[in-house]
Parts: structure tokens; C-alpha cells; sequence
């Protein structure tokens, strides 16, 4: 017996199957999606089983080591999907396959995860009169003989003698059961009553198939919606995906799915333990839970027979994984499952993507429409601070209306919300003699002051120096730091406010295992009066006693050098308003900013996503952005800059002559030119059809993967530059 095997090492110059021979011990085990110990060059490596064949026209075959796997790791479906992915994304094959898994079941290097186990003890079934044993012994007969199996914990709490002779004397039966680090409640609560909107969304999906865009107003329910979807997929013995963009949504979510579905569950997200991915994994292969929540790569869990696919927020940029490869977009792999099991695959959002909305507009997807709040609430009042007319009149970064209404929210005992979306105490320090500005060593970026540690980070490489008394180049003690955080923010708070308690959610807040759980329900039961933070209090939070939201400076995101920093702004602050007056009480939004006649900010008081959906599509057809243009990025790095400019230059050579229907952009220096001591470049392709891009790239891209001097990187629909 030959096999095929695709070894974990991804590299562009072995991204390809070798043959192995299967000693006849080991051929009964083999099957196409295990794992398996090959001997590759002059070490031992794990590789997947990706063929079984009679023979070979390789020579001097070795033979395999060892099986890993018992059970199929990669099913078919999974194995189909990676070579889309590859193909797709230009990414080596086994790239594909690793972003799907657990990394307990990736190539481990001498790392391992063990399963978790129980002891647990039972009566022996020769025991037949309780009534012989006496004292601490007749305690823990009695308790097993009601439960029938008892933790082996609680029967030494009574009687550690007791219990051990009780084994020696072969009363008790010893078992040992594995036991899952996350565990589910079923203790399930009654669903709520459908509002005729919903009714009619449910009825819509659950007729057809395809892939259905909800766009549902904040507070619209499109959450119980979901879970009506869900149910209807269970009672067919079908499984289901939900996915959440940001993993500070997943408890919430995770929370109201387990009180409607109890232990049917499983979450799968990056802030849980390797330990707790692993079990929840085999637990989705085993069929013990039916329905998987989670970030983005929860969308290739190994559920079989999937009967809907849900992805919430689907506006989110947190879909695309940008930063490694494969640089794949989770609702493009949803609608790819759902072709497969031919199951609906359902885009909800209150604010829906630009080319999510004018595909739905051309029929491509099917438009469903929730434009009401499901108590009959309206929308929150939103008022607009323009800070060149109130700056002067301010306290620090509040304006006196903000001021003025979170004091009022206090005084009624009700919650408040702010919204800064940068983190730190200051954007950077600086020299008011001389003008120096700590930098990053290693990156072309300024360095971010954090108070709390006194200490100046960069948020790209992580690199960290102590703050100086005096400026490193005049020696005056002249340093000022510039820019605000929300760090400095929170001092003001605590300085403006000082009865109100503060909870601060940001990265630097939320670092540790279960801090965005334990913050959001500490804030739900009103332990704390305002929650600031960045974008990630901004989506799916739902608080009912929250009424005001305040925007401190709604032109940290507007600024941003990117053709998407628009959209991104009003979605921002369209999602944030919607965290306000979302029970009883009416809510309330206070936006500043020092653009108050921009479009994406006027829509936003008007709650106009359809107005701001017009224009911005006008300014994206005149500048052939998507969605009539698809975009290419492409990013050449290297530590040697001259190097770089000649190599870049010839790429977009190669380009101009193999593709003259394409818009090429470039080469240019990329925002950040230089990070992590590697000088960057990019070039950016606008284009109708793919026609034969991917080709094209692909040639360069096998064109330099014997070089150590230079990385090509290739991201097509980019979330940002």
C-alpha cells in the first residue's frame, strides 16, 4: 500500500504530496484524513493522508513511522474546502488545513494536551443488603446506591479510610470517566413570542436555501430570530454555525444560546485554553453538541449534516483574517458550507458591508428586513457636539451637553456607555523645546504612552521603554505627551465624576482569560455606572439600563487612510448608538466631533443607513472601489530597503505586461513602511474579472520562493491596508 502525505511544514517548496509505503501492520488503520509520522529529510514529521493508492513511480520509498489518528481528523468536506481556500487565496495547502484545527492537533513539537479525566465509583452489583454496613462505610454505600455513580472527590470528603476499604473489599467498582474543562448548564429558559417581523424573516429562510442578508435595526431581535432558525434546524437532526465578530460577543451570545439550548452547545473562540479548544472539538466530532458560536475560525468546526449558518455582524472586518496566511474571509467559507450541505446561510446586520447590501440589492442574496425595535421603542435621540465651537468651553475631552447628560443618567441611576476607540493613555510624547517624538526602534510609528505602567508601547511589535524625566535628545524636561487614550479618558472620568464607578474594556484591560466575561456581567448587574471603551463595546452588547452613549471623538476612525474609513465610521457609530434605550427607558446619543457636516456622521444622527448607503456607493463607483472594483493588495517585504525597491519594481513590471485590463496602483511605501525592522511595499490591483490574476501572481509568488530576502504577500478584498 502506497499513500500520499502532506506534511506540516508550510513552505511554498514542499507544497505538495509525498509517497510513502504502509507496513502490513499498519494498513488496516489507514484512512484518507488521518495523521500520520513520517521520517522527511533527516527528521520525523507528522503529515496528513490525502491519497491511497497501489503503487507509485517513486523509488526507494520509506516507509511511515506511525499512526497518530484512530479516528478521520479532516473529513471530506474539510478536505475539499482547503483546496478552495488554496486555491483562492494563493496559501500553501497544509496553511489551509492548520487554520482549521485545534492546536492540539496540529504538528505538536514535543507539546502535548491531555484529555481531562474522573474517577467515579458505583456499588458492585453482587451488593445486595445495604443493611451490613455501618457508620462513614453505610454513608457512601447509601450514596451510591441513590446515584448510582459518585466522584470519587465527594466520597473521600466523607471517609478516606472508609472508602479505601471499601475498595479493597471489592464493594465498590472504580470508573474512570473523561470529563470536558467547559460545561454547559441545562437549566433552559422559555423562548420569547415572535414579533410579526420576525415571524416573517423565519418563515423566508426556513422555505428556501441560499444565502440571505438580514438587515435588522439595532434592538430588532434579529438574535432570537437566529435561534428560531436554529431550533427549526435541530427538530430535522441538522446542526448549525453562529458566528460573532469579536470574541468580547461570544459570552453574551454563548449565554442566551445555553439558556434556549442547554449543553447542545460548544464555543470555540481564541480566548479559550488550547486544553478547552480541543475538548470542544472532539465534542463537535462526537455529535454531542449540535450547534457551535465563536469567532471567526469557528466556521470550520467538523460538524456534519449542517442545516443553517448564521453570521452576525456581518459588516465586521474581524471575518478576515489579515495578518497570516490563509488570508481567507470567514462569510466567504460560510457561503461555500452552506452550497455544500445546501443549508441557508443567513448575514445579519444592522449595518450591513457595502457589497453585502448591493448584492442583495442585485438579487445575488436575499433581502430580509427587520426595521423595528421589538419592544416599539424608536431609535435613540442622537445630537451631534461640534468641538470647534465647543472646544474652548470643554472639561479635558467632554463636552459641556456630555457632561451635563451623564450626569443627569447618574442622578436616575441608569448606565452609560463611551466609546474611544484608541487605547493608552496618549497617541505619543513629544519635545515642546526641541520636537523630538519617541519612535519605535523597530517600526516607522510613534510610540503610545500608557500612564498606569509609565511606560511607552508600541501596539505593532510590542516593543517597550520606561517613560524619561528629561527629552533623550536636548536633555530639557520639556516632554508633553499628545493625543488621547482611554487611559486619559478614564482619569478624567474618575476626576470629573467622582461618584460614578468606571470600567474600563480595552486590550490592555481584557489581556487576561475570562476578563471580557466577568466585565460585561459585572457591568449587566450594575456593579459599575459607565463602560469606556474601544470598538469592542460598540457591537451585540445588550444592557437594558444603559440610556445614554457618548462618542468622544467620533474622527479617530475617519481619519484612518483607507477607502473603507467611512463606511467604517458610520457602522462604528450606528453600532454604538444602538447599545442605547434598548428596554424601557428611552435612550440617548452624544456624538463629538470635528467633522459634523461629513456624511457618514450626519447619516448616523438620522439612523439613515439607506442614505448613507447611496452615497457612499456614488463615491466608490467614481474612485473603482469595490464593490465595482475587486482589489488586490499586494505587500513585498524585506530587511534590505534597495533590495526591496528593485525587486518591487520589477513585480509591477511583470505586472503592467501580463495584465492590461487591470488598474495597478503603486509601488508604493506601505503605511507603516517599516515594522518589525522589515522595510514593507505594496502595490494594489483594481480589477472587473479575475480572468487570469491569480495566475499571474501565482508565478511571481514561485518566482521568489527560494529567495530568504524577500516575502511576497497577497490579500485579495482586503478589510483594510
Amino acid at each position: 500500500m502506497v499513500i500520499g502525505v502532506l506534511v506540516e511544514l508550510s513552505n511554498k517548496n514542499i507544497d505538495k504530496i509525498f509517497d510513502y509505503s504502509v507496513p502490513g501492520n499498519l494498513r488496516e488503520f489507514i484512512k484518507i484524513g488521518i495523521r500520520v509520522v513520517v521520517p522527511f529529510r533527516h527528521q520525523k514529521i507528522e503529515g496528513f493522508v490525502l491519497e491511497i493508492k497501489e503503487k507509485t513511480d517513486v523509488s526507494n520509498l520509506k516507509d511511515i513511522i506511525e499512526i497518530v489518528d484512530s479516528e478521520i481528523i479532516l473529513n471530506d468536506e474539510l478536505l475539499s474546502l482547503g483546496k478552495e481556500i488554496k486555491k483562492s487565496t494563493l496559501s500553501t495547502l497544509i496553511s489551509c488545513y492548520q487554520v482549521m484545527l485545534p492546536k492540539a492537533l496540529k504538528a505538536k513539537h514535543g507539546v502535548s494536551i491531555n484529555k481531562k479525566y474522573d474517577t467515579y465509583y458505583c456499588l458492585n452489583d453482587d451488593v445486595k443488603d445495604l443493611s451490613l454496613f455501618k457508620g462513614s462505610q453505610a454513608e457512601i454505600v447509601n450514596l451510591c446506591f441513590t446515584k448510582g455513580e459518585v466522584l470519587k472527590k465527594d466520597l473521600k470528603d466523607i471517609s478516606v479510610s472508609s472508602l479505601n476499604t471499601l475498595i479493597k473489599k471489592n464493594i465498590l467498582v472504580e470508573k474512570i470517566c473523561e470529563h470536558y474543562r467547559l460545561s454547559y448548564s441545562n437549566s433552559l429558559s422559555k423562548k420569547k413570542e415572535l414579533t410579526e417581523d420576525q415571524k416573517k424573516v423565519v418563515a423566508s429562510v426556513q422555505a428556501g436555501h441560499g444565502v440571505y442578508l438580514l438587515h435588522g435595526v439595532t434592538g430588532s431581535g434579529k438574535t432570537e430570530v437566529y435561534m428560531e432558525l436554529i431550533e427549526h434546524a435541530l427538530l430535522l437532526g441538522k446542526s448549525s454555525i453562529v458566528l460573532v465578530p469579536e470574541i468580547s460577543l461570544t459570552p453574551q451570545m454563548v449565554s442566551r444560546f445555553q439558556m434556549r439550548f442547554g449543553d447542545k452547545i460548544a464555543a470555540i473562540h481564541s480566548a479559550l485554553s488550547d486544553g478547552e479548544k480541543y475538548d470542544e472539538w472532539r465534542r463537535i466530532v462526537r455529535g454531542e453538541a449540535k450547534i457551535v458560536i465563536g469567532a471567526r475560525s469557528a466556521i470550520f468546526a467538523p460538524l456534519n449534516n449542517i442545516g443553517m449558518i448564521i453570521v452576525d455582524e456581518e459588516h465586521s472586518d474581524s471575518y478576515k483574517q489579515d495578518d497570516s496566511n490563509p488570508r481567507y474571509n470567514a462569510k466567504d467559507v460560510a457561503i461555500i458550507r452552506g452550497k455544500y450541505h445546501n443549508c441557508p446561510v443567513v448575514m445579519g446586520s444592522a449595518t450591513p458591508s457595502l457589497e453585502a447590501y448591493a448584492r442583495a440589492q442585485k438579487g445575488v442574496y436575499k433581502l430580509l428586513s427587520l426595521p423595528n425595535r421589538v419592544n416599539g421603542r424608536s431609535l435613540p435621540k442622537v445630537d451631534i457636539i461640534d468641538m470647534n465651537k465647543e472646544f474652548k468651553y470643554s472639561r479635558g475631552h467632554f463636552s459641556r451637553p456630555l457632561i451635563e447628560d451623564i450626569n443627569l443618567a447618574l442622578i436616575n441611576h441608569e448606565q452609560i456607555i463611551l466609546l474611544l476607540n484608541r487605547r493608552g493613555y496618549a497617541s505619543f510624547v513629544t519635545c515642546k523645546s526641541c520636537g523630538y517624538t519617541f519612535k519605535c526602534p523597530n517600526c516607522d510609528i510613534t510610540l503610545t504612552y500608557h500612564k498606569a505602567s509609565n511606560t511607552l508601547r508600541c501596539h505593532y511589535c510590542g516593543y517597550g521603554e520606561k517613560v524619561y524625566e528629561a527629552c533623550p535628545k536636548c536633555f530639557e524636561k520639556a516632554l508633553t505627551d499628545l493625543g488621547v487614550g482611554t487611559e486619559k479618558v478614564e482619569e478624567e472620568l474618575n476626576n470629573l465624576f467622582p461618584q460614578a464607578r468606571v470600567l474600563r474594556m480595552d486590550f490592555d484591560t481584557t489581556s487576561r482569560k475570562g476578563s471580557h466575561e466577568k466585565m460585561i456581567e459585572a457591568f449587566k448587574n450594575g456593579e459599575y455606572d459607565i463602560l469606556l471603551g474601544t470598538q469592542i463595546v460598540a457591537k451585540g452588547l445588550d444592557f437594558e439600563n444603559v440610556t445614554l452613549v457618548g462618542v468622544i471623538n467620533a474622527d479617530t476612525s475617519l481619519n484612518i487612510p483607507d477607502f473603507r474609513s467611512s463606511e467604517n465610521t458610520f457602522s462604528l457609530l450606528a453600532q454604538v448608538a444602538g447599545r442605547s434605550g434598548r428596554s424601557q427607558k428611552n435612550g440617548k446619543v452624544i456624538i463629538q466631533t470635528f467633522n459634523p457636516d461629513h456624511y457618514a456622521i450626519e447619516y448616523t444622527r438620522k439612523h439613515d443607513y439607506i442614505g448613507f448607503y447611496n452615497k457612499e456607493m456614488t463615491i466608490r463607483k467614481e474612485l473603482k472601489y469595490p464593490p465595482y472594483y475587486y482589489i488586490c493588495y499586494i505587500k513585498v517585504s524585506s530587511k534590505d530597503k534597495d533590495f526591496l525597491v528593485t525587486e518591487t519594481g520589477k513585480i509591477k513590471r511583470a505586472l503592467v505586461r501580463n495584465l492590461d485590463k487591470t488598474i495597478i496602483l503603486g509601488p508604493s511605501p506601505c503605511t507603516i513602511f517599516k515594522l518589525n525592522n522589515i522595510y514593507r511595499y505594496s502595490i494594489i490591483l483594481k480589477y472587473k474579472s479575475d480572468d487570469n490574476i491569480r495566475e499571474i501572481l501565482n508565478k511571481i509568488i514561485e518566482h521568489y520562493k527560494v529567495s530568504q530576502k524577500i516575502k511576497i504577500d497577497i490579500d485579495f478584498n482586503p478589510s483594510h491596508f
